[in-house]
């Protein structure tokens, strides 16, 4: 366990170009994505200041996640309306059956396509 670190561990930037800290040993003042965004914040065209490092044993490699600070980070832009009207119409085309056109209710699951009623029907057909 303690080369985990040593390998992810380069504040200096010399091995991957950008300082690297292991997962949940970031110094302060500096935030992921996600992190910022809990706070309303985003990282507002500011370049990559470090990244955190954790080693995927599963794929053999390491995650990244890219980390910013948290003083140059800017505001969430708000939602606008026509924002809010293209997202309704972006879930009611993933919520409506390409087969028999109805809304229902739920997003359509991608390996079949159609809705639940539709699946039932083409069952019946083939059985």
């Amino acid at each position: 366990m303690p080369g985990v670190y040593a390998d992810c561990y380069d504040p200096t930037g010399l091995r991957y170009g950008i300082p690297a800290y292991p997962y949940r040993l970031a110094p302060k003042g500096l935030a992921t994505r996600r992190q910022l965004r809990a706070r309303g914040l985003r990282p507002g065209g500011q370049p990559i200041v470090a990244q955190l490092m954790r080693v995927n044993r599963r794929a053999g490699g390491h995650q990244v996640a890219y980390l910013y600070r948290i003083d140059l980070a800017k505001p969430v832009r708000p939602m606008t309306s026509r924002k809010w009207g293209a997202l309704a119409l972006a879930m009611l085309a993933r919520r409506t059956c390409p087969r028999c056109r109805l809304d229902v209710g739920y997003c359509i699951p991608r390996p079949y396509g159609i809705c639940g009623m539709c699946i039932a029907v083409e069952e019946q057909r083939t059985a």
